[in-house]
């Protein structure tokens, strides 16, 4: 990819990512969910930003899975389960300047199939 391409893509996911992170603010009760995505992994974190901590994490790498729409699902019921042994039944979701699309949408749906309220 031209240089001039990716300098663009990056510009414009920090111009939404800033514009997301300025709407939401996670609290102990109401925890912010982020996500990351790389080409190969994904990763997803309560945060609590009253106190700057993470509350709970599914990390794909970890658990040995690739960054498509079936293994997403799979770490989004890991986080379920790390946020319910936390006590917490709803996030607010943070795409981290991703579009909702794809392997963010179906990370999303997976979360609310495992019954978190966003």
């Amino acid at each position: 990819m031209l240089k001039s391409i990716q300098k663009r893509k990056n510009k414009l996911r920090a111009q939404r990512k800033a514009r997301v992170r300025g709407k939401i603010f996670g609290t102990v009760e109401l925890p912010r969910l982020t996500i990351y995505k790389s080409n190969k992994h994904f990763y997803a974190q309560a945060i609590d930003d009253n106190t700057g901590t993470t509350l709970a994490s599914a990390d794909g790498r970890k658990l040995g899975l690739k960054s498509n729409r079936e293994d997403v699902q799979k770490v989004a019921a890991e986080m379920a389960k790390n946020l319910a042994s936390k006590n917490i039944e709803s996030v607010v979701f943070d795409r981290n300047g991703y579009l909702y699309h794809g392997v963010v949408a179906s990370f999303a749906d997976a979360l609310r199939e495992a019954g978190i309220k966003f």
